[in-house]
């Protein structure tokens, strides 16, 4: 008898890397919400509130380092500005630290979407397949419980290839808004219809 014993070090299996676990998409989602409650501050804007509050900052670095600099040379001005120069400084260096985690959320987010993406389009691939494959076999008697499956799949379709019908248009007497002049006639106002 001839055995073979194999051994196995190991010290080289730990340094072997493992591949990383992945997690099911609810425990993402269960991720996220407890790092976004340990954030602190998430302020959820509306678009046009977004929309403002980029028309305020605007200010290139270097205007407002300068006007840092204005608040810490005067006591006077710290004061009215309601900061000293050093908060501010530390406001400024926050907000250029926390555009990483932007730049990283919005890097994590683009991935996410394009690797669903990527899902759906397979889904939708395979989806095809088994409807042309399905249509063909169930031309064939033998396959008769195929026909109320394509058959189904193609009224579905026909209902996504329907055009919706266009809204009828609005009389231009209610989209009018209704002024004093207006209410009281054409003999009263001096307006003439053209």
């Amino acid at each position: 008898m001839n055995t073979k014993q194999e051994t196995t070090n190991p010290v080289a299996a730990a340094d072997l890397p493992q591949p990383a676990p992945t997690l099911a998409p609810e425990a993402v989602v269960d991720q996220l919400r407890a790092t976004r409650a340990l954030i602190g501050e998430v302020a959820p804007l509306t678009p046009a509130q977004r929309k403002a509050l980029r028309q305020h900052v605007r200010t290139s670095n270097p205007i407002v380092q300068a006007s840092i600099n204005v608040i810490g040379a005067l006591d006077n001005v710290a004061q009215a500005v309601g900061q000293p120069a050093d908060d501010v400084r530390l406001l400024c260096d926050e907000a250029n630290r926390w555009t990483a985690v932007e730049d990283e959320l919005r890097t994590m987010l683009n991935g996410v979407s394009g690797a669903n993406l990527i899902r759906r389009q397979r889904i939708a691939l395979i989806a095809g397949q088994a409807y042309t494959i399905g249509a063909q076999l169930a031309r064939d008697p033998a396959n008769a419980v195929l026909v109320p499956h394509v058959q189904e799949i193609k009224r579905l379709k026909s209902f996504t290839r329907r055009k919706k019908a266009a809204p009828a248009p609005k009389s231009s007497q209610s989209q009018a808004p209704v002024t004093p002049a207006a209410a009281q006639g054409p003999e009263t106002s001096g307006s003439s219809k053209s």
